[in-house]
This record gives structure tokens, C-alpha cells and sequence, in this order.
């Protein structure tokens, strides 16, 4: 018997604040300016793990570029 494992197609608001070590309404708030990409289901926001990876490389480039002025 073969036991299939499903990876996270997506997350919630919630699960990202806690990935990346901010609070949930820092999270909401980069998700609203649109700094954190995310997808309107129903009532809810998802982000795709992509988009959570896209933000922390964009942050580490603007980090690096600050140290290296």
C-alpha cells in the first residue's frame, strides 16, 4: 500500500505571519499593499509558497543593496 503525501498548495495569512516571524497584522498589512503576493478564495486570502519566496529574496537584494552603499 502506497501512503500519497500532498504538499501545502497554499497557506493563510496566518501561517505565513508565523513562517516568517511577524505578526498576523504586519503580514495582513504587506499582503494589503500588495508587498506579499496572495489570491482572493471566497472570503479568504491564499499565498502560494512561490510568493513567500519571492518576498524574502526581494528583501535580502534590498538588504544587500543597503550594505553594500
Amino acid at each position: 500500500m502506497t501512503t500519497a503525501v500532498i504538499e501545502r498548495k497554499w497557506y493563510t495569512t496566518k501561517e505565513v505571519a508565523v513562517m516568517l516571524g511577524y505578526g498576523l497584522s504586519k503580514t495582513k498589512m504587506l499582503v494589503l499593499t500588495g508587498e506579499i503576493h496572495s489570491i482572493k478564495d471566497g472570503r479568504n486570502r491564499r499565498i502560494l509558497p512561490r510568493y513567500v519566496d519571492e518576498y524574502v529574496e526581494r528583501r535580502a537584494r534590498e538588504a544587500e543593496a543597503e550594505w553594500s552603499a
